[in-house]
């Protein structure tokens, strides 16, 4: 299969998902066709009608008990993406498909009033955007992740954000009023500080400078931010980790965390292919190494180690980020989302007058 570098595009294919019956492939047909560039890639949106949006978690990996996602694929790109083979469910690749063939999801606030009003809601704290980024760019027009704090801040509901987006800034407004009942906890994804590697890792996502502005704003308005570094990518991001954690921290960061890259069902071979074209003398050195953290595998599903791995090279990750967090001081103080302050919304949407 061809490689394909598209500007602005992270995945360099555009394979088939495991559950599509038939694979195409180009061909020379005599014209010369099959060298002849295609049309640059147009980004889609589909209105999504859920029935709804909360996902209850049970993983002993995540520290959140539910999980809500407004849009499904992301146009950041970002090729180490482990939403991507979520695309396979819908007859689409998880290749350059996953980034440029959205769902959103409009009624997604609406759902949440719903949800929370029902009887039998037990307030517990939201992840929001897990999967993908709810402040990716149609994030600005369609507004949906703005109205699903509306609702949070009216129901005094805890949430927890994960983005790569400096978009959230124009939430500061809510998430301010969030953090003064101690309701919200912001992460920013950093892979990395060096803005060629992440032109080519994240060719969408806000550069690693932006994001750490992103983490200084949020701080300085009240809202707590802290710093995710994942993925850690063998020989390509993972010496970086101390300079990461370093740089999070002056921008305001007390809270950090990692995790090491996963490559499940079609991501890897997207991602190898990835780095075939853009890091070729990497590339079996990258992928002989996270084998060696993956137990002689490339990649692994089990709870306990598929977000650190295992192994010599695993224990050292670990050991070099317990030893940077406790020179700095992060994770001193968790902050801890109160649950009790939830206000049960009314069903119909509408705000006591009383």
């Amino acid at each position: 299969m061809k490689h394909e570098v598209s500007k602005g595009r992270g995945a360099t294919l555009q394979i088939e998902g495991r559950f599509e019956s038939v694979a195409r492939e180009r061909v020379d047909d005599g014209w010369g066709t099959a060298d002849e560039e295609l049309p640059p890639f147009k980004t889609t949106v589909t209105m999504e009608r859920a029935k709804s949006v909360l996902q209850k978690q049970d993983s002993p990996d995540l520290a959140f008990d539910y999980s809500m996602n407004v849009y499904r694929g992301c146009e950041h790109g970002c090729i180490y993406c482990y939403a991507r083979p979520s695309h396979a469910y819908l007859n689409l690749s998880p290749g350059l498909d996953f980034e440029t063939k959205l769902f959103a999801k409009p009624d997604a606030a609406q759902l949440l009033r719903a949800e929370l009003a029902k009887s039998s809601y037990q307030c517990l704290p939201i992840a929001l955007g897990v999967n993908t980024d709810s402040y990716q760019p149609i994030e600005r027009e369609l507004k949906i992740a703005r109205q699903v704090l509306e609702v949070l801040v009216e129901c005094k509901h805890p949430v927890s954000i994960i983005t790569k987006s400096a978009l959230i800034e124009r939430d500061i407004d809510l998430l301010a009023q969030l953090a003064r009942d101690d309701l919200v906890q912001v992460f920013i994804t950093v892979t990395t500080l060096d803005a060629e590697v992440a032109r080519k890792l994240e060719p969408r996502a806000a550069t690693p400078r932006r994001r750490l502005q992103t983490m200084q704003r949020l701080n300085e308005a009240g809202v707590p931010c802290g710093v995710l570094v994942a993925p850690v990518i063998p020989f390509l991001t993972d010496a970086e980790l101390e300079q990461v954690l370093q740089a999070a921290y002056e921008h305001g960061a007390r809270a950090g965390h990692y995790a090491l890259l996963r490559l499940p069902y079609e991501l890897n071979d997207l991602f190898k292919d990835w780095l075939a074209v853009h890091y070729p003398l990497k590339a079996e050195h990258v992928m002989s190494r996270l084998r060696e953290m993956r137990g002689g595998k490339e990649n692994d599903s089990n709870f306990g180690s598929r977000f650190s791995g295992q192994g010599l090279f695993a224990q050292l990750l670990a050991q070099r980020f317990k030893l940077v967090s406790e020179r700095l001081g992060l994770n001193r103080a968790q902050v801890e989302l109160d649950i009790n302050k939830f206000i049960k919304p009314n069903p119909g949407g509408q705000k006591s007058l009383f």
